[in-house]
């Protein structure tokens, strides 16, 4: 997982993420919306505008995401009914011993002040009270240089404590359980959502809770700012590998980027996994494909800290320092950067100037980067990162 950015001059930061006004006008004098095309027949070919062919309406964007009522989902048009569970989570700082009043299914662990997870470690309590093993913090995972962070698989344990590694400090956590909890509605679009011909899962359709981006007040915890698309970068969850229920291990990440990193939303554009379905992340509003708006704009996200502005991120399910992504998450991740790269305009095996329309900080990067190309991180695994210049190659020659 990403790890907020502590430099007060980088953009967006934790706490204080940029906040222009939201730019509605696009909203309210759009001329075509997302849900004016659910149900819309066809893909979209490669060189079509933008524009996807269909696309999720999600709950209100207040806190009745969460409601049992169907009745609040039975109104949208081209839309189905379904039920997802409520997740559920509990916060923690520092070692002392945790114990949450639900099966945990994941412990997210953050940390500043370092990025290697020496001589830190993790011990779950079962459903009987036993203490398992010490397991190693291994890895920072999807991080920055000011410290790490990791999404843990819990195995419905009751509880767990942890060591903080070696020079760390503000250590957090978070038990998270994305399976069972209460039953909550969402309306999910009835035909497949597609962009620019690529299928996805919208954010209504893994899940997502559309409450956590608020605050108590209501308001929007990280308004929506657009900027022109500039670069897009590749990263890694540094989750388990052979996932059996992806979703949830993505509305875990969510609730740990939008509740406990406070960055008011999932940290990435999209994300894909092992069997190669390709979900959308940070919310963008209903104009425009996802991550876009009405005009193309990309909508800032988290996962760069100080270089997100302009800069699109992609984040495949699973660690992968070890091995490479299966075969459809390769060919997922293939087909999503070029529709993205064909949408923009730009080349894929290009060397770029990134400028942070923010404040002006450059980078020269590719166009097709890793996170690593950016800041000091494993992400996206060693084994990803030697894949990238392949994938550049497979982008720019239009092969599947």
């Amino acid at each position: 997982m990403t790890v907020p950015p502590t430099n007060p001059t980088q953009t967006p930061a934790p706490s204080t993420p940029p906040t222009p006004s939201p730019p509605t006008s696009h909203r309210a004098g759009s001329r075509v919306t997302r849900r004016g095309l659910i149900g819309a027949a066809g893909a979209v070919a490669a060189g079509a505008v933008l524009t996807p062919v269909v696309m999720a309406n999600t709950n209100s964007e207040a806190a009745d995401a969460n409601t049992t009522d169907a009745d609040t989902t039975a109104s949208e048009p081209g839309t189905t009914s379904e039920t997802f569970p409520e997740t559920r989570a509990k916060t923690a700082t520092g070692e002392a011993p945790v114990e949450a009043a639900f099966p945990i299914g994941y412990v997210g662990v953050r940390w500043t002040g370092t990025r290697e997870a020496t001589g830190g470690g993790i011990r779950l309590t079962d459903a009987d009270g036993a203490k398992g093993a010490w397991k190693s913090l291994s890895g920072s995972g999807c991080s920055d240089s000011e410290g790490g962070g990791l999404l843990i698989p819990a195995d419905k344990a009751t509880g767990y404590e942890l060591k903080a590694p070696d020079g760390a400090t503000e250590l957090r956590s978070l038990a998270i359980d994305t399976t069972r909890g209460p039953a909550r509605k969402v309306a999910v679009p009835q035909d497949t959502t597609r962009m620019r011909g690529v299928a996805y899962l919208s954010r209504a359709a893994w899940g997502a809770d559309e409450s956590l981006r608020f605050k108590p007040d209501g308001t929007e915890n990280t308004p929506t700012a657009y900027y022109p698309f500039q670069t897009l970068t590749v990263h890694h969850t540094a989750t388990v590998n052979d996932d059996a229920d992806p979703a949830a291990t993505v509305r875990a990440i969510y609730q740990l980027h939008a509740i406990t990193n406070d960055w008011g939303d999932i940290g990435y554009h999209f994300l894909i996994d092992e069997k190669g379905r390709i979900y959308e992340g940070r919310y963008s509003g209903k104009d425009g494909a996802p991550a876009h708006d009405a005009d193309g704009n990309l909508v800032t996200a988290f996962h760069v800290g100080g270089f997100n502005s302009g800069n699109l991120g992609i984040a495949l399910l699973g660690n992968l320092m070890e091995q490479g992504p299966t075969d459809a998450a390769r060919g997922a991740l293939t087909r999503l950067v070029r529709a993205l790269t064909r949408l923009h305009g730009v080349d894929p095996e290009a060397k770029v100037t990134y400028t942070n329309p923010i404040n002006a900080t450059t980078k020269e990067v590719d166009e097709i980067s890793g996170h690593r190309d950016w800041l000091s991180t494993e992400c996206p695994g060693e084994v990803m990162y030697a894949e990238l210049a392949a994938l550049r190659k497979a982008v720019a020659g239009g092969g599947s």
